[in-house]
């Protein structure tokens, strides 16, 4: 058995566990990066809202505001460093009657003590002169004007590939299935490897409970909740902000939001489930969806529907995010919205626990910086025309809904992406209106050429999602 040792070992290469690894990477520490499945960003990160929270929903005194409205200032600045589309766009929460409006009140009031910069209550008009889609029967809404959106699944791989830059390793198809202590170092079992560190974080998403109990602590478990998605054609944007609906006990409501690339999407859904590996839509979470959808946007046209998706969360009993030591694992738990948010604030918040159980000292070169894949459809004609010159694969469009070259895909492969689905996340592809219907044969050549890996080794994203299992001739 193959064996390795780090002063940390990081379970878990969601948005939390690699935001933790890129602050690790500050400082003069070995940190290893365990992972499940055969990418980053392959659970709750990689479909959720692309949401981020001002703050006002989170119980006052909880690391969830706090952490959330951290998060939300710390946005700009990361998104800028990393290369990852951010904007701020604002938010409403709308309602429709007293009992909304009264709801609408206690979130200000939450908003206020959580330290949410200019919130504010709007009337249904003035509301409207914002969204004028927004249905005639709002009758106000409350106004976040420090509410942005981003990409989630973008951010992820953008924050691994930094950490990796700076020094943290990253290993995949890293099942952690055993955890034991000698003395004050961790041996944790993974695939055929042994690691051995002084130090275990915890952010493995809805198994973190499981990696907790392998440890001896059993102080808490985690509930998938299945959110189910419409995702809408470009030419159905109707709205410029996420619009949410006064919230339940089961999470925010069901949003009509733009995405950073320009979609629409309704949802999600909340329903918890004891199956952690269930990601299945289903038709009544669509209708629900729908008419749900209408009572914020009336003209909403879901025939526009170019897919649906759904993701799960990870939730706590605590009714707050878990972040707490135990006996040299951190835990980063029960991260569930506004996680996404959070993340940066949770990375320095795991950061300054580490601090108290052993000396960092930070690096003399670190680099904040992250040169993004170049994005072939939103530059110039001259930009076009001097990346082709560098590269004629630029010139090579295969994914003709999303204007995706040849160029980008091979730079994905460059950068780890090995399945259909990996390189959609990071540069779109199969993403558009055909959904990958035409460019995905051409996407699989490109891999076979660049990796060697034969036509049936080559999977649409995780373990046993083969595209072909044999040649025809």
């Amino acid at each position: 058995m193959l064996s390795g040792h780090y002063d940390i070992v990081i379970i878990g290469a969601g948005v939390v566990g690699c935001a933790i690894a890129r602050e690790l990477s500050k400082y003069k520490l070995t940190v290893a990066v365990l992972e499940a499945e055969n990418d980053v960003s392959m659970g709750a990160s990689r479909a959720n809202s692309g949401i981020v929270h001002s703050g006002y929903d989170a119980k006052p005194g909880t690391a969830m505001a706090r952490l959330n409205v951290m998060g939300c200032a710390m946005y700009g600045k990361m998104c800028d460093e990393l290369g990852v589309a951010y904007k701020r766009t604002g938010s409403m929460t709308v309602a429709w009657d007293e009992r909304g409006e009264r709801m609408l009140q206690e979130l200000l009031g939450q908003g206020v003590a959580n330290g949410v910069p200019d919130i504010a209550i709007l009337s249904g008009d003035e509301a409207r002169e914002l969204e004028p889609l927004l249905s005639k029967d709002v009758t106000a809404a409350l106004y976040a004007p420090s509410c942005g959106i981003t990409n989630p699944f973008q951010l992820t791989i953008a924050l691994y590939e930094n950490a990796s830059e700076n020094g943290a390793e990253f290993f995949f198809n890293a099942a952690v299935k055993k955890i034991s202590k000698s003395g004050d170092v961790f041996e944790i079992s993974a695939g055929d490897t042994q690691y051995h560190s002084k130090y275990i974080i915890n952010a493995a998403g809805i198994h973190a409970d499981e990696i907790a109990r392998l440890a001896g602590d059993d102080s808490f478990s985690i509930v998938p909740r299945v959110g189910e998605y419409i995702l809408m054609d470009k030419d159905a944007l109707l709205v410029t902000r996420p619009l949410f609906q006064t919230p339940s006990a089961m999470g925010k409501g069901v949003l009509v939001a733009p995405t950073v690339d320009n979609n629409i999407y309704i949802g999600p859904t909340a329903r918890d489930t004891t199956d952690k590996g269930v990601y299945e839509t289903t038709a009544e979470g669509f209708l629900k969806l729908r008419e749900l959808a209408r009572m914020t946007v009336e003209a909403i046209d879901t025939r526009k529907q170019i897919t649906g998706f759904a993701g799960l969360r990870a939730v706590s009993g605590e009714d707050d995010f878990i972040i707490r030591d135990f006996g040299g694992m951190i835990h980063a738990a029960g991260i569930c919205s506004p996680g996404l948010t959070s993340a940066p604030a949770i990375a320095q918040e795991v950061r300054d626990i580490l601090s108290g159980m052993t000396e960092l000292i930070e690096k003399e070169e670190w680099t904040a910086k992250r040169i993004p894949i170049p994005k072939f459809e939103s530059m110039s004609d001259d930009e076009r025309s001097r990346l082709i010159y560098e590269n004629p694969a630029f010139g090579h469009v295969v994914c003709r809904c999303e204007t995706v070259t040849e160029g980008e895909i091979v730079e994905a492969i460059r950068r780890g992406a090995r399945t259909l689905d990996g390189i959609k996340r990071r540069v779109r592809t199969g993403m558009g209106r055909c959904q990958g219907g035409f460019c995905a044969p051409r996407i699989m050549e490109i891999i076979a050429r660049e990796t060697g890996l034969a036509m049936t080794e080559i999977l649409k994203d995780g373990e046993g999602s083969n595209m072909v299992v044999a040649p025809t001739r």
